[in-house]
């Protein structure tokens, strides 16, 4: 029996490969064709051997929530998110408009603070957020850029416009799966590839290290990337971005502050070091300055940065602008500093720091999504409709506690993409994680990491949660 997508249900929501009439959308022709030409057992077998590949590259990450550390792969499924392109162009368009006004928003926090005295934007927001940093205001890093890396999540409602879900602008985590999806659709379907007019995302690594280089000080910088050590939850994406570079991968170990300068140990001795990815918390940086438990930091690291002899990728102190209640003002942002309407709408947000969003929060939570400010992962989040009166009347008391620290969501019916379940396909939710980089210009890769909640009736993407990934095509 050959497999087929003839009893697929789109079930009401919105779905990415068929629409309300189960007509198959543009984009997805040569795949849902290629697709049933193959017995079900053939079609299994490839989504197995793409899951075996994973495992055997090392591509997996650790779970912490459990009884002891998990090393698990991120499920992969083999049928791929399909983007049209007038639709990537006005995405694009929308991603790069806010990733600029984030970077002025950042700019003038830390330096005129225009926006808090304008009251655009409460003080007492800023000032109460755990992630603005007192100690980097007056510094501006090389270039201006403060925001190098940044994946930013957006999700499709019922009418398949795109929404942003939030901000990333620490260390966001994903790309090793997005790069490694590809290269297994290509092995896996290598004819449909062939036939689709697909943008290629291969050359990520080069691109995010023309732009690590264009921060650099001088001529020809020396590059490394920071990581926190094997036991975190992302090393394989630390070690799998600074291979694909070609540049060192370096722990606190390697690093020293000396005469002035961050130089990195070498068999020849002492190398400076012009560039830094970091992928370990602002905090963690630098003991002298920040958390001085901290051991996976480089004592002294955070003076060479102010004296402008280290660029750090991303800069310190950018997480106050990725607080999920601070999300809640960007379309205010945009406006404030290009005098423009956001192109990709924010969901709308009720911010419990404020007394009638509050009040209508606790009313009526058992129909919204609420969020700690600060967490991540999917931790720290209640998804209303699926929850218990006992868990909604922790939340409430939390809320009651520390209303600064959460905001409010309605539940949305996230998009959903056919996926392999035992051996048919059924519907998902997905969001999708597209990556931008800000060096010489703002640069948005054509694609970005699709998650998937494979749990059924799920909206959970996080791999954390159960969750998996999928290779997104976005079409030219």
């Amino acid at each position: 029996m050959n497999f087929s997508f003839e009893n697929y249900q789109t079930e009401g929501f919105f779905d990415e490969m068929f629409d309300a009439q189960g007509n198959v959308r543009m984009g997805y022709e040569a795949f849902k064709e290629r697709a049933e030409q193959l017995k079900v057992e053939e079609f299994i077998r490839r989504h197995q051997a793409a899951e075996r590949s994973l495992m055997a590259m090392g591509i997996t990450f650790n779970v912490y929530a459990e009884n002891e550390g998990t090393e698990r792969i991120m499920p992969v499924d083999i049928i791929p998110r399909v983007i049209e392109a007038e639709d990537w162009k006005r995405t694009e368009k929308g991603l790069i408009q806010r990733i600029t006004a984030l970077n002025m928003f950042l700019d003038d926090i830390y330096h005129d603070q225009k926006i808090l005295k304008d009251g655009i934007v409460p003080r007492e927001l800023i000032e109460t957020s755990k992630d603005f940093l007192r100690p980097c205001i007056g510094i501006r890093p090389p270039k201006g850029i403060y925001i190098h890396i940044t994946g930013t999540d957006l999700i499709r409602g019922d009418d398949g416009k795109f929404m942003v879900l939030e901000d990333n602008l620490r260390c966001p985590s994903g790309v090793s799966y997005m790069l490694e999806n590809r290269e297994l659709l290509k092995r896996t379907f290598p004819e449909v590839l062939g036939k689709t007019r697909v943008q290629s995302i291969s050359d990520y690594p080069n691109k995010l290290l023309q732009m690590l280089q264009h921060i650099g000080g001088r001529p020809n910088p020396t590059v490394c990337v920071l990581t926190p050590g094997i036991y975190n939850s992302a090393y394989f994406e630390h070690s799998y971005l600074a291979q694909q570079m070609g540049v060192e991968l370096v722990d606190a170990r390697d690093l020293v502050v000396h005469d002035g300068y961050v130089k990195m140990r070498t068999t020849k001795g002492f190398q400076i070091v012009d560039v830094i990815y970091r992928r370990i918390d602002d905090t963690f940086l630098d003991p002298q300055v920040f958390n001085p438990r901290s051991m996976i930091g480089i004592p002294g690291i955070f003076e060479a940065y102010k004296k402008g002899r280290i660029a750090l990728a991303n800069a310190p102190g950018t997480g106050v602008a990725d607080d999920k209640v601070i999300y809640a003002y960007v379309p205010k942002i945009i406006k404030y500093y290009l005098g423009e309407d956001a192109i990709i709408p924010n969901v709308e947000t009720y911010i419990c720091g404020e007394e009638d969003d509050c009040k209508y929060v606790l009313e009526n939570i058992e129909k919204l999504v609420v969020k700690e400010a600060n967490e991540a992962g999917g931790y720290g989040m209640l998804i209303g409709p699926k929850s218990t009166k006992e868990e909604q009347n922790i939340f409430k008391e939390r809320i009651k506690a520390n209303p600064r620290n959460y905001i409010a969501q309605p539940t949305i019916s996230l998009s959903r993409v056919p996926c392999l379940i035992d051996d048919h396909s059924e519907g998902r939710h997905v969001d999708l994680r597209p990556y931008i980089l800000y060096g010489d210009g703002v640069q948005v890769i054509p694609g970005g990491l699709t998650r998937v909640a494979l749990r059924k009736g799920s909206l959970v993407v996080n791999s954390s949660q159960g969750g998996g990934s999928k290779d997104t095509w976005v079409l030219y």
